[in-house]
């Protein structure tokens, strides 16, 4: 399909790897008259390349997809076509997970929760040039803007603490001593305000910083 074909209409691009959602999705553009869905892909690659075959108005991004997250997929467009207007469409609304998405580029950030109910409305804004972010989400995101983040190494740290790892094992498999890991999780609790390692566990899954 010709990025010539739909004059007039906003022409949307839909990435999910989940056929139910896709269908879904197209259900709720059908009944906006201003709106055409001129392609769909179900992982970041094919995301990508649908992207430069249909130069699409705006495109519904899924953020956890197998082979290429939706993240990577919003950095590599944006960087090929800076002007794309991108909406991350997730289940997770954690402030990590949306702070990551807007950095690479998203311009809107909206739950799977909420589709029906905003989907339309955060299309257009977008269009128009705007962002679209939930209150709540927002909120979350001003809250922890001036905190410390975990490095790549703590994360790497607390996503085996999150596995029921030890100390020793977490040491054995990163090639560093117990010592350092004390260490890691030292610097990890203050800076996820947590009490202890299942507190912080928990902190990084609801917040999206851990994803298992």
């Amino acid at each position: 399909m010709s990025a010539t074909q739909h004059p007039g209409l906003i022409r949307i691009l839909s990435v999910d790897d989940h056929q139910l959602l896709r269908q879904g999705i197209a259900a709720v553009l059908e009944e906006a008259e201003d709106m055409a869905l001129v392609g769909q892909a179900t992982d970041g690659r094919e995301a990508i390349e649908s992207f430069r075959r249909l130069r699409p108005d705006v495109t519904l991004m899924d953020l956890r997809m197998p082979d290429m997250s939706g993240i990577d997929a919003i950095s590599a467009i944006r960087r090929e076509f800076p002007t794309a207007r991108i909406i991350v469409l997730t289940t997770y609304s954690g402030d990590a997970q949306a702070a990551a998405a807007l950095k690479a580029g998203a311009s809107g950030y909206l739950l799977k929760s909420l589709v029906l109910k905003d989907l339309i409305e955060t299309i257009r804004a977008v269009h128009a040039g705007k962002r679209r972010v939930p209150a709540e989400i927002a909120t979350e995101i001003a809250e922890h803007v001036a905190d410390d983040a975990l490095t790549e190494r703590e994360i790497e740290v607390l996503r085996r603490v999150a596995a029921g790892k030890s100390n020793k094992l977490i040491a054995a498999e990163l090639d560093i001593s117990e010592g350092t890991v004390k260490g890691h999780m030292k610097s990890i609790l203050p800076k996820l305000d947590a009490s202890d390692r299942t507190h912080a566990v928990m902190i990084a899954l609801k917040r999206g910083i851990l994803d298992l």
